[in-house]
């Protein structure tokens, strides 16, 4: 089984992976667009992807990426992110004026990293911002990464958990060629991913909406971006707490199909638990 991740061994992104797929070959990639890609031409069996984190918010560019990808989401996954400041062996924190990381990382670090007036730099990968300080012999320069992204590059712990929540957590979706064929058992609850563009007319969300509510089904997220480089009209992704095959489900996206321009359901999936 191979498994694709964004980023570089000993990123957050592999970290989850390991916890999905234990005994996988974890295959690494530059950006989310080249995960997607080997998923769905067989390259690998399956992509794990952040979609959101509990304080920075959502991950730039996977709404955008997952409608076109003819791929499934099958899965989600709660990895609790601890970030630890990495420096060069001899550095000490005091002299530290930068630090090196994703904007995501560093979005979560913001607290810590003002209040020690460290200027934030973004890189493409919490664990290659490590293998960069490694490289730069700056001992006034530091990386925000996982515990293990930090040992295999050989850097020195130099504060732990600066994370500004301790309850920050990534929640990341589990991408497949093919649909999940389990459906509930036992009171199992499901998740159903779905991305809309609604017409241009007056209160469409609002009557999009509507059409779950009739049901009595729960929307537990749901987000607007704009595409195309248009304002004309925005595409939501929303996640729908119900099973596509459930009656009531059907029923709304029948009725939703009226409000809306286009409609991609993306799969249905156990929810996971928040990580504690």
């Amino acid at each position: 089984m191979k498994v694709a991740f964004q980023g570089v061994l000993g990123a957050y992104s592999h970290m989850a992976a390991q916890h999905i797929y234990p005994k996988a070959e974890y295959i690494g990639c530059e950006t989310f667009a080249k995960v997607l890609e080997l998923t769905a031409n067989g390259t690998v069996d399956y992509a794990v992807v952040p979609i959101e984190n509990s304080k920075a918010g959502r991950v730039a560019d996977i709404h955008f990426l997952l409608p076109g990808t003819g791929l499934y989401v099958i899965g989600e996954y709660y990895l609790r992110v601890r970030h630890q400041l990495w420096g060069l062996p001899g550095a000490r924190l005091e002299n530290i004026t930068e630090a090196y990381s994703h904007p995501q990382a560093l979005a979560q670090c913001a607290g810590f990293l003002n209040s020690h007036g460290i200027k934030p730099f973004s890189a493409l990968d919490t664990a290659l911002s490590c293998k960069q300080i490694a490289g730069m012999k700056d001992i006034t320069a530091a990386a925000i990464a996982s515990e293990t992204a930090g040992k295999i590059y050989g850097l020195e712990k130099l504060a732990a958990d600066i994370e500004d929540s301790h309850q920050n957590t990534t929640r990341f979706l589990v991408m497949s060629r093919e649909p999940l064929a389990k459906e509930p058992k036992n009171g199992e609850k499901f998740k159903t991913a779905m991305v809309f563009r609604v017409k241009n007319i007056p209160s469409a969300l609002f009557w999009a909406l509507g059409c779950f509510a009739r049901e009595g089904l729960n929307l537990t997220k749901i987000e607007s971006y704009l595409v195309d480089g248009g304002f004309i009209t925005a595409q939501f992704y929303a996640e729908v707490e119900a099973h596509q095959n459930q009656e009531a489900f059907k029923q709304a996206l029948a009725n939703l199909k009226s409000m809306c321009e286009t409609i991609h359901v993306l799969g249905s999936y156990p929810a996971g638990l928040p990580a504690v």
